[in-house]
């Protein structure tokens, strides 16, 4: 037997021993539990400890999955492994001490302590479809990495992330679900001031087909990068009102957005939505930059290709910088600026050709 032989049936040992939790004792700190069809993905995430892997194999589980371990990272392989929901639910009322995952409609919950995030969690490689709520959600986490997840078909939110830091959104792939791919947000119960993400990153992500492709709500230090958001009702939003502190002092950078112009109704906090690119409202202080904005049209307060509007509690949007962009076939205009002069809202070098006041392009 060559040396090369050896080699490689020690890496298969290691391998398919990590696979069946009988890594060898160098690496047994840090398990792969793996799933098969059939059997349940909680399981094996309730035996997990921090550090280990839950490795979802193809095919479709019929469940909804709570991970609260820290350092977990709960893995499938690609579009083949798809979380559906179960087909029958508890009946209402059944669980009354706790509010479950699948209780709330969600299809996966990453959720941490009432004062202790939940750190360095990772959710990646995988389809989750057809939730009454959320596709993913998570609460009170810091560093969670979501990425390479399909979000499709959920009746509120694809991908949403509420009182966390640090985050990193990549490459996930949000279509077809009832308000925004990908959503953002301090406290979506209370009325509370912005806060610090901590530099959260939203970047390489598809968002096609949502009411609206990203929100961004009541937050600080954020990054929206280099994402492709098309076919939506509007793009992408930036989201602030009365409380302090403002949201805004973020980043959307680079994006392409391009016509996003599906009708959506109005809502109590929104009128009807149709032709909007990115909209910033009640914001201040947020640099939107080199984005590339393109084919919006509709009649709505909102529509155009960058538009700045007060917020539906009158909020004006504050020393913004909208700099270094590309817009072109936006109606009514490329750049929208409804707020008053005083606003100092900051509008240089863009490539665009009519904006509403005039002069802005």
């Amino acid at each position: 037997m060559t040396k090369r032989h050896i080699t490689y049936l020690a890496c298969t040992t290691a391998l398919l021993g990590a696979l069946v939790g009988t890594a060898p004792a160098s690496a047994a700190q840090h398990r792969v539990h793996a799933v098969l069809p059939g059997e349940s993905i909680q399981r094996a995430v309730d035996a997990a400890r921090p550090g280990d892997t839950v490795l979802v194999l193809p095919g479709t589980y019929h469940e909804s999955v709570t991970v609260r371990t820290p350092g977990l990272t709960l893995r499938g392989s690609g579009h083949r492994t798809v979380i559906r929901p179960a087909a029958r639910q508890a009946a209402p009322g059944t669980r009354k001490a706790t509010v479950s995952c699948a209780g709330s409609g969600n299809g996966i919950c990453v959720i941490g302590e009432k004062n202790k995030a939940l750190k360095d969690v990772t959710v990646a490689d995988l389809k989750v479809t057809g939730f009454p709520k959320v596709g993913l959600f998570a609460l009170g986490t810091d560093h969670l990495t979501v990425q390479r997840v399909a979000a499709d078909a959920n009746g509120q939110w694809g991908i949403a992330q509420e009182h966390s830091t640090r985050g990193v959104l990549r490459h996930n792939i949000a279509r077809r679900n009832g308000d925004a791919g990908l959503f953002l947000a301090n406290n979506v119960k209370a009325e509370v001031g912005a806060t610090d993400t901590k530099g959260t990153l939203v970047e390489r992500n598809y968002l096609a087909d949502n009411r609206i492709g990203v929100t961004v709500r009541r937050l600080r230090n954020l990054t929206v990068a280099h994402n492709h958001v098309t076919g939506n009702c509007a793009g992408l939003f930036v989201v602030g009102d009365e409380n302090k502190p403002r949201a805004g002092a973020l980043t959307v950078r680079g994006n392409r957005v391009e016509r996003n112009n599906k009708y959506c109704a109005k809502t109590a906090r929104l009128p009807f939505l149709q032709g909007s690119g990115i909209v910033l409202t009640g914001a201040e202080q947020t640099l939107v930059t080199r984005n590339v904005v393109t084919g919006h049209s509709g009649s709505s307060p909102l529509s155009g290709g960058i538009v700045l509007f007060k917020s539906m509690v009158g909020v004006t949007s504050e020393r913004n910088r909208i700099t270094g962009n590309h817009l072109r076939n936006n109606a009514p205009a490329d750049l929208v600026d409804q707020e008053a002069a005083a606003s100092a809202n900051a509008f240089d070098t863009n490539t665009c050709g009519a904006s509403r006041p005039a002069g802005l392009c």
